[in-house]
């Protein structure tokens, strides 16, 4: 049984979502994200997936390895579709096997929140692809730096979430080669319920967290050999700057869509 996680893998492509600045592409899925919710209308369904099928296809991004960083969620989108489907009694009744009924605002309501959170899961995922995770935290960064001033700690808040974005497939792999290795000597986690493979995998943590404390180990001496100091002082290497020729026509675009999205 091979684990896998996508959390935070980029993918490399020259494509005009690639070259935006990440700012831009921060708010503006957060935006979208947001939107999500105000989705209650076939017409403004067909639009929130045109708007991302738009971005995917400039984004240069295979379907299939868009597809595979939602899989992890998708028995919470069948079971939101179930449960919608099964108790939303509203509506003239579609079929019924004796006490138990379908609605026709149970099927409305199980395709409309069911469709509203993969397109939103879409849109978060297609931001990962596209955006490195040192380039989500320096936008994030950014954007909240004002709260310095508050003395909340976005720099070393941003700091640890890029840390973590970056170690989630590091330990992937060292959960992948562990499992391998407890395999060799005879584990047997194959073909198993879900309480009995809970039970195997007991054996993973222990080597899998001790894993984890030498990466943060060697991280840390890394950090004070290089003198690493956070608080604003601090510069970066890559400095965040909004192009109007380059970001200005999707920050429009996405001014119109929600715009659309009102109206509709």
């Amino acid at each position: 049984m091979a684990l896998r996680a996508s959390i935070g893998q980029y993918y490399s492509a020259s494509s005009p979502l690639h070259r935006l600045d990440p700012r831009a592409k921060l708010a503006a899925t957060v935006a979208f994200m947001a939107s999500c919710f105000f989705v209650h209308t076939g017409a403004q369904l067909v639009l929130a997936a045109a708007a991302v099928l738009a971005a995917i296809c400039a984004a240069h991004v295979p379907m299939g390895r868009l597809l595979s960083q939602i899989k992890p969620i998708a028995l919470f989108l069948v079971v939101t579709s179930i449960v919608n489907l099964f108790f939303v009694q509203t509506g003239a009744v579609v079929a019924a096997w004796g006490p138990v009924s379908i609605h026709a605002g149970g099927v409305e309501a199980a395709v409309l929140y069911t469709a509203r959170f993969f397109l939103l899961l879409l849109a978060g995922s297609l931001l990962m692809l596209t955006t490195t995770p040192t380039a989500i935290t320096d936008a994030i960064e950014r954007v909240f730096a004002p709260l310095e001033r508050l003395g909340v700690l976005v720099g070393q808040a941003s700091t640890i979430l890029s840390i973590a974005l970056r170690f989630v497939p590091t330990l992937s792999r060292e959960a992948e080669h562990i499992l391998a290795a407890q395999t060799a000597r005879g584990a047997d986690l194959e073909n198993k319920g879900a309480l009995a493979f809970a039970r195997a995998c007991v054996p993973l943590v222990v080597p899998l967290f001790s894993s984890a404390l030498r990466h943060a180990d060697n991280l840390g001496r890394a950090m004070d050999a290089r003198c690493y100091m956070s608080g604003p002082a601090r510069t970066h290497y890559h400095e965040l700057k909004l192009d109007v020729r380059r970001d200005g026509p999707f920050i429009a675009l996405v001014a119109v869509y929600l715009g659309v999205l009102a109206i509709l």
